[in-house]
């Protein structure tokens, strides 16, 4: 793996490990690849980079999140028609949707009570699956519980200080399905450049098509579309030069 940033010059401090060396090389050396040669992603490789793109952080560990590997001849030529026949798309080795989902978290509260793997399972985890993850995501009918739960939020506030504001509406629960499934796209993509291969990610296609032909619901957002597969060298594989803006211009110690 060969590194495309221009910190070959870094100079080590005894702060840097093997494994830190490791994860700068992995991460300076990602790219968007928009072509790849005609070598495939073995069954395995792939297998483990989803398990380690599930071992992303998010929220209460609701995992919100579906992959959808298209495969199928006929799902393919159909997925990179509704990727614009984009060269990440047409010539990857495997094409990936990565799903947020909003339909999934009553669901998944209940399956970590029943796998949950401290047995018997403490009171106060029941107590959070059960109620307080219940409150933050019901809206009822015509949003009257958000209604109510807006109000209880600003007295709490008034009253004892910080809270965290609940979900109130679609848009907030999607919002928050949206940021943890991104955050499994990113591990995903360092996934495969450690074991050797290269991806990009993409936002351009179209949605409503690319839903129907995989089958989803309203209650399931298409994040972005992955490509994956070794990088084509030869013709261009990866289109400009890596820059980004000065490290000052976003970083802000308060």
């Amino acid at each position: 793996m060969t590194s495309n940033t221009d910190n070959k010059d870094r100079i080590a401090t005894p702060s840097d490990t093997p494994q830190l060396q490791a994860f700068r090389e992995v991460v300076e050396s990602r790219r968007s690849v928009r072509r790849f040669t005609e070598t495939p992603i073995p069954d395995d490789v792939l297998a483990d980079c989803l398990r380690l793109a599930m071992l992303a952080p998010n929220s209460s560990n609701l995992q919100p999140w579906a992959f959808y590997v298209i495969d199928s001849a006929e799902s393919r030529q159909q997925a990179v028609k509704n990727c614009m026949n984009q060269n990440a798309a047409k010539t990857s080795a495997r094409l990936i949707a990565v799903i947020a989902r909003t339909d999934i978290w009553h669901d998944h509260a209940q399956q970590i009570l029943r796998e949950y793997p401290d047995k018997p399972v403490p009171k106060k985890v029941k107590d959070y699956y059960t109620k307080v993850v219940t409150m933050d995501f019901l809206r009822g009918p015509a949003n009257v519980i958000s209604a109510a739960k807006w109000g209880a939020t600003q007295v709490v506030r008034r009253v004892k200080g910080p809270i965290k504001s609940p979900y109130y509406t679609f848009e907030d629960t999607k919002n928050w399905a949206t940021n943890n499934t991104a955050l499994a796209a990113q591990n995903l993509m360092l996934a495969l450049r450690a074991h050797g291969f290269d991806s990009c990610p993409m936002g351009g296609f179209d949605e409503p098509a690319m839903k129907r032909l995989l089958g989803l619901n309203d209650d399931q957002h298409i994040v972005m579309m992955i490509g994956a597969g070794e990088r084509e060298r030869a013709d261009n594989g990866v289109y400009n030069t890596q820059f980004r803006f000065d490290q000052d211009q976003f970083v802000h110690y308060v």
